[in-house]
C-alpha cells in the first residue's frame, strides 16, 4: 500500500495533496429500558484524497481505492478550479514518516461479545432495582481504527487508535415529575475503562430518584461553585470553539475580542487543549494532517496567549501549528477541533472552597446546554444549595447563563482535583459529529451567576 500510495500522489498537478485511508471495526451494546436494543460489529474500509491549490481545497472520498491515482488528479481539478483568490499557503510542517501501534494488556477486541452485553446487563439491572425508575439507557462501544495518512512533503504515517467506553443513564418518574441522571467512563487505556462501574451506577439511579424530591431555585444571581465536569464543559462548550481559528479568521469582531495578549481572568486562570495526554478520548499521536499532538495553552495566567489551528489557518493568521485537524472519518474533511480541553488546577481544596464561599450554588455536570457567540446557556444535572459554608438541599432545573468573556473575569478561585471526562459520545461542529473529545476541570468558584428559578 505504501508504493501504491506514492506513486498516486505523483499524480498531483496542485501545490498540494494528501491520502488518507482508513480501516475501522466497531462493536456495540445498548439496553433501552429492560430489552437489549442492538448488539454486534461493523467493519468499515474507505478513504479521500485532499488538495489543496491558491486558498482553493479539492476533496474526494471513496471506498475502493484501486482508482486512487484518478481520485488524486480529479482533487486536483477541483482545487484549481476554486484557487486562485487567496495568496496564502498551507503552514508548514516538517513531514513525518512513523508507524504507531496499539499495545494494550487489555485489548477491548480481545474480550468476547458475550463478555461485553453481561456487563451492560449487569449495569442495566442495577438501575432497574429500584422502583420508580421508568426506563434506563445503557451502552457500550469499543471503536478500534488504523489511519494511513501520506502527503506530496513526504509524510507517511500509520496510527492505530482504540477507544472503549460506556455511558448509562436512569430515568426516574412519580406522577407527572420525571428526572434524568447520567454517568459515562472511557478512553484509549483498554477495557479496564468500563469495568468496576457498579457504585457509580448505583449513584446515578439514586440521584435520579432523590431529584423527585429536590425543589427548584429561586431565580437570581449567584455565587456558584462549578464542579469538574460542568466546569469543563464550560471550558469546552462556550470558550473552546471560540478557541478555534476557523471561526475567528472569519470573524473580524471576534479577533478583536479575542486579541492575543488581552487580560481574560485571573492570574490564577489557565485553559489548556492537549491531545497528548495519555489515555484519553481526544487524544492520538498525530492529527488528520500528520501534524503531532502538543499541550497548547489558550489562556495562560490569566492571559490569552494562544488559539487552536490547522495548517491552512495557522498559514493565514501567521501563528504557530497546534496539531487541532481533525474528521470524524474519512467522509469529511479535517476542520480544526479540539481535543481534551481543560481548566488547570491551583490549589483550593474543595472543602476550603465551601466554607470560604458561605451562600451559593453548587451545580454539578451538564444535561445540556446552548452557546450563541460569547452567549451560554447550560442546565446543571443536579445541584445543591451552599448554607454558612456546608451543602444544604439538593435542588433541580438550575439553569446557569451569561457572557463567556464575563463569566471568565468572575473566576475567583480553582480547585486542586482535576478530572477528565471522556466516555461515549463526543463534539459536534457542522456536521460532524460525534469527534472524540474530553473535557474537564477542577473545582471553581465563579461569583455573579444568573441562575434561573422559580
Amino acid at each position: 500500500m505504501n508504493d501504491k500510495v506514492k506513486k498516486a500522489l505523483k499524480q498531483t498537478t496542485c501545490e498540494y495533496a494528501e491520502v488518507h485511508l482508513e480501516e475501522t471495526t466497531r462493536t456495540s451494546v445498548q439496553y433501552l429500558g429492560k430489552e437489549l436494543e442492538n448488539i454486534g460489529t461493523t467493519d468499515e474500509v474507505g478513504g479521500n484524497v485532499r488538495a489543496f491549490h491558491k486558498g482553493g481545497w479539492g476533496f474526494v472520498s471513496f471506498n475502493d481505492a484501486k482508482n486512487l491515482p484518478a481520485y488524486v488528479r480529479e482533487a486536483c481539478r477541483q482545487a484549481k478550479l476554486v484557487g486562485g483568490g487567496n495568496s496564502a499557503g498551507l503552514a508548514e510542517v516538517e513531514p513525518v514518516q512513523d508507524e504507531v501501534k496499539v499495545q494494550l494488556d487489555d485489548d477491548p477486541r480481545k474480550i468476547d461479545l458475550a463478555e461485553k452485553e453481561r456487563l451492560m446487563r449487569k449495569y442495566n439491572e442495577i438501575i432497574f432495582k429500584h422502583s420508580k425508575i421508568q426506563t434506563s439507557n445503557v451502552r457500550y462501544e469499543d471503536v478500534a481504527m488504523q489511519r494511513t495518512f501520506a502527503n506530496t512533503t513526504g509524510a507517511f504515517i500509520v496510527e492505530e487508535r482504540m477507544y472503549c467506553g460506556t455511558g448509562y443513564s436512569a430515568t426516574a418518574k412519580e406522577g407527572a415529575n420525571v428526572q434524568f441522571s447520567f454517568g459515562r467512563s472511557g478512553g484509549t487505556l483498554g477495557w479496564n475503562t468500563v469495568l468496576g462501574r457498579e457504585q457509580d451506577v448505583e449513584n446515578i439511579t439514586r440521584e435520579a430518584v432523590e431529584l423527585l424530591k429536590a425543589s427548584k431555585p429561586e431565580a437570581g444571581v449567584y455565587t456558584v461553585i462549578a464542579d469538574p465536569s460542568l466546569a469543563g464543559v464550560f471550558a469546552h462548550e462556550a470558550f473552546g470553539h471560540l478557541s478555534e481559528s476557523d471561526f475567528i479568521y472569519q470573524n473580524e469582531r471576534f479577533q478583536k475580542i479575542m486579541t492575543l495578549g488581552k487580560r481574560f481572568g485571573v492570574e490564577a486562570l489557565s485553559i489548556v487543549d492537549d491531545g497528548s495526554i495519555p489515555g484519553e478520548r481526544g487524544s492520538f499521536k498525530y492529527d488528520d494532517e500528520g501534524v503531532p499532538a502538543r499541550k497548547n495553552h489558550l489562556i495562560k495566567d490569566g492571559i490569552l496567549v494562544g488559539r487552536l489551528h490547522n495548517r491552512e489557518t495557522a498559514g493565514k493568521m501567521k501563528e504557530q501549528i497546534t496539531g487541532n485537524a481533525r474528521a470524524i472519518s474519512y467522509r469529511y474533511a479535517p476542520i480544526v477541533r479540539m481535543t481534551n480541553t481543560y481548566i488547570e488546577p491551583r490549589d483550593w481544596s474543595f472543602e476550603k472552597l465551601l466554607q470560604d464561599t458561605g451562600h451559593g450554588i453548587y451545580a454539578i455536570d451538564a444535561l445540556g446546554g446552548m452557546t450563541e457567540l460569547e452567549m451560554f446557556t447550560f442546565s446543571a444535572a443536579k445541584a445543591y444549595l451552599i448554607r454558612d459554608g456546608k451543602l444544604g438541599p439538593m435542588l433541580r432545573d438550575v439553569i446557569l447563563s451569561g457572557n463567556v468573556f464575563e463569566t471568565l473575569k468572575h473566576i475567583d478561585a480553582i480547585g486542586n482535583d482535576l478530572k477528565l471526562y471522556g466516555g461515549l459520545g463526543g463534539c459536534g461542529k457542522g456536521d460532524q459529529v460525534p469527534l472524540p473529545v474530553a473535557d474537564g476541570s477542577p473545582h471553581i468558584r465563579i461569583r455573579n451567576v444568573v441562575i434561573g428559578g422559580k
